[in-house]
């Protein structure tokens, strides 16, 4: 006999991928935390609805520095959805669950080459994702052919991001690769997301928030005054973020 195994009471389970940061502590934990605050109160909302992932793979800690890490994180209302890297015995009843074989690049399924930013809400995100390319191989681009308003996130994985307008406060550029913007940078850039050091940022007037290249980040309060205002290009270059004018 031949037995049907669904019905109409059955429940759909299926998978996704999204995009997390990563967050990678280090000791002593009281000046990471120190220095988290400083990012978070010179880049307002950064950390505000991201989905986290707290990475402990290289960090030499206990079960209760690890609570303590973790109320520290819930008090400043970073959530963290999994903990990479953690043995079994650092866990307990009502931790974020443990995480294993994270990747720079989500798995996403094939979008459209391009994409063309329309009249969204303040809170809407506006994503772009591809299929998973490592960052060496990454060549991949996409352009978005109108500004980027403030609530918007352009998060391209796969390569270069190219924006004909500009990018407002509020709003934010994730790239694998590197990022241009024909128009004033207001908003965050972040280039190399997934582990491209040679990527760079470029921008025909720099007001940003916050930058950041494979993970090194300088908020507004760390450009220099004199970049403000003109035309710029950014890079890596042992772990700093340099910067000189185009024009």
């Amino acid at each position: 006999m031949i037995k049907v195994l669904t019905d109409a009471r059955s429940i759909r389970i299926k998978g996704r991928s999204f995009l997390s940061l990563a967050l990678s502590p280090e000791l002593p934990l009281d000046q990471w935390l120190t220095r988290l605050d400083d990012l978070a109160a010179r880049s307002a909302g950064f950390f505000l609805g991201r989905p986290v992932v707290l990475d402990i793979v290289d960090l030499d800690i206990d079960r209760p520095q690890l609570k303590g890490l973790l109320d520290e994180l819930a008090s400043r209302n970073v959530r963290v959805l999994g903990i990479e890297g953690g043995r079994p015995s650092l866990f307990e009843p009502g931790m974020p669950p443990s995480m294993r074989g994270g990747r720079p690049a989500p798995d996403f399924e094939a979008a459209a080459g391009e994409l063309i930013a329309g009249e969204p809400k303040v809170t809407e995100v506006v994503t772009v994702i591809g299929q998973e390319t490592p960052a060496a191989r990454a060549t991949a681009s996409i352009i978005v052919r109108e500004p980027v308003r403030s609530g918007q996130s352009v998060i391209f994985p796969e390569g270069d991001v190219t924006v004909i307008g500009s990018v407002a406060s509020g709003a934010e550029i994730i790239a694998g690769g590197s990022i241009h913007i024909y128009g004033a940078l207001r908003g965050r850039a972040l280039a190399g997301s997934v582990g491209n050091t040679s990527a760079r940022i470029f921008c025909r007037r720099l007001e940003a928030e916050l930058l950041a290249i494979d993970g090194v980040y300088k908020t507004a309060d760390d450009m220099a005054a004199e970049l403000r205002g003109q035309s710029v290009q950014l890079w890596l270059e042992d772990d700093s973020i340099m910067a000189e004018r185009l024009n």
